[in-house]
């Protein structure tokens, strides 16, 4: 699919993706076209940022659907390599990008080389594409964080945009994976962005003891049929554990519901 040339004077976005496309990656898309002469989707569903035991053989995967909603969308070229165009010597002969300080904690933690996985490609992609702006998602912060810092240290010439998550009308993020969940589950899903927003509003009006607010939330989520992963309360730009000293925090969560793995997170601090 491609719409427009790409001349030396094009304004480039590109929106990183693995497909099964909603209204969450279409306002990617958007604030691509408003600051964008050019906007470039790429999907691709990356083997190397799926574990063992995750789910990439059942990974939405609808091209049609997705290059339709493209199209209506104003996009002008989407690029939807293969596993073979991407990886061309196999992932196990492959150059792998890592961010160790940011890749242990959270989402990391219990997803061993996921981040690197996701690192890995958008590099790649990147260098493909070599656009001026690139724009992610915020509800996955720690991904947005690290694909800051990778753009930061290996001196990629672009800007890296976090538009803000989109929600239903109950809170729940938007995510391809909420289709994993029943007609009970989608109905629970929304106590993970209730937890947090509660959390939130206690640490705004003076508590201070984190751990406690975490296992609290962490339990009524498991009283409701999650199972957490986490729910931890770090500094926005560093992901470390936050203190009575820290600036610019966020409450970040996710559980399992279901099939489903939900993740959520809120800023505290304006």
């Amino acid at each position: 699919m491609a719409r427009s040339g790409i001349g030396p004077n094009n304004v480039v976005g590109v929106v990183p993706t693995m497909g099964g496309l909603h209204e969450g990656h279409l306002a990617l898309v958007d604030a691509a076209r408003s600051e964008c002469s050019v906007v470039i989707v790429t999907i691709f569903v990356n083997p190397m940022q799926f574990g063992p035991s995750e789910d990439f053989e059942n990974y939405p995967r609808e091209l049609e659907d997705d290059s339709r909603m493209l199209v209506q969308r104003g996009v002008d070229l989407l690029f939807a390599p293969s596993v073979d165009e991407m990886y061309p010597n196999g992932r196990d002969h492959h150059s792998v990008v890592m961010l160790p300080h940011l890749t242990g904690v959270l989402c990391g933690r219990n997803r061993p080389g996921h981040f690197d996985g996701v690192a890995t490609v958008v590099s790649k992609l990147f260098n493909i594409v070599q656009p001026n702006t690139a724009y992610l998602g915020q509800k996955d912060w720690q991904q947005l964080t690290i694909i800051r810092a990778m753009v930061r240290d290996l001196d990629f010439p672009l800007r890296v945009v976090g538009v803000p998550t989109v929600r239903d009308s109950r809170g729940l993020a938007l995510s391809s994976r909420n289709n994993y969940l029943s007609v009970d589950e989608r109905a629970k899903a929304p106590l993970l962005y209730t937890e947090l927003a509660r959390l939130r509003d206690r640490v705004l009006q003076g508590e201070v003891k984190y751990t406690e607010l975490e296992s609290q939330a962490c339990k009524a989520l498991e009283d409701d049929g999650f199972t957490p992963d986490y729910i931890s309360v770090r500094e926005s730009h560093t992901l470390k554990v936050a203190n009575s000293h820290s600036k610019n925090r966020r409450v970040f969560g996710a559980a399992l519901l279901g099939k489903a793995r939900l993740i959520d997170n809120l800023a505290i601090d304006s």
